[in-house]
């Protein structure tokens, strides 16, 4: 694993972490980063079942409440998160760095983009589609990645997750971020075994290169 600025905490759970849980964790941490009484926090993990409501939510999109539903407070609609799927939280002062919130979505996108590119999938960004997005073994497209993010202070929270090998017909109780017309893949679905080990390696090796990319504002999106 590579070796983080000391401002930069990383860490990697194994085991399932609650999302009310980790809610809490973050919230609490993005105001201590923003504080200046915390480091900077790059954070892996895996949720139980659950569906989370981003602030774009309509209650419409929710089809079958079988696991329990939470308000995230990020931006976005209805998510999914459960086992097989890894799940990274980014929690970076931007005040440090380009005020640049559609800058930071970019990089963190770029980011999940360069990886999976790492296992032989190619996957990009579709415009009015939130996420990330590849061509399915249908041959049509689907998402294999999501994306939210909030920003309090300057300080981002919540993140990315990437579909490993969860179970796909959990998706099925929501309209997944109110794209209807589109599935969800997964990289087991594509015919690769990734275990969370394998992807955090990828992922981490690009960690230097979706840094530096904060450093460098979209001139025509930069936030004041």
């Amino acid at each position: 694993m590579p070796i983080l600025p000391d401002h930069i905490e990383l860490r990697r759970d194994r085991e399932q972490v609650a999302y009310r849980a980790a809610l809490d964790a973050m919230t609490e941490r993005n105001a201590a980063i923003a504080a200046g009484e915390a480091r900077e926090l790059v954070w892996l993990l895996e949720h139980p079942p659950v569906y989370t409501a981003g602030t774009s939510a309509a209650e419409a999109e929710l089809l079958d409440p079988r696991f329990e539903v939470v308000k995230a407070g990020r931006g976005g609609r209805y998510t999914y998160h459960g086992p097989g799927q890894r799940v990274c939280y980014v929690l970076l002062n931007l005040g440090t760095r380009a005020r640049d919130a559609r800058g930071f979505v970019h990089a963190l996108e770029g980011w999940v983009i360069d990886t999976l590119r790492d296992f032989g999938v190619e996957s990009f960004r579709r415009d009015g589609r939130i996420g990330i997005w590849t061509t399915d073994i249908d041959g049509r497209e689907a998402k294999i990645g999501a994306i939210g993010v909030r920003i309090r202070r300057w300080v981002t929270m919540h993140g990315f997750a990437v579909n490993l090998s969860p179970d796909l017909s959990h998706f099925g109780g929501i309209v997944p971020c109110g794209i209807e017309e589109f599935g969800v893949t997964s990289l087991e679905r594509l015919g690769l075994d990734v275990d969370q080990d394998a992807w955090d390696r990828a992922l981490l090796s690009r960690i230097g290169d979706f840094l530096a990319k904060l450093d460098i504002p979209c001139p025509s999106e930069a936030v004041s």
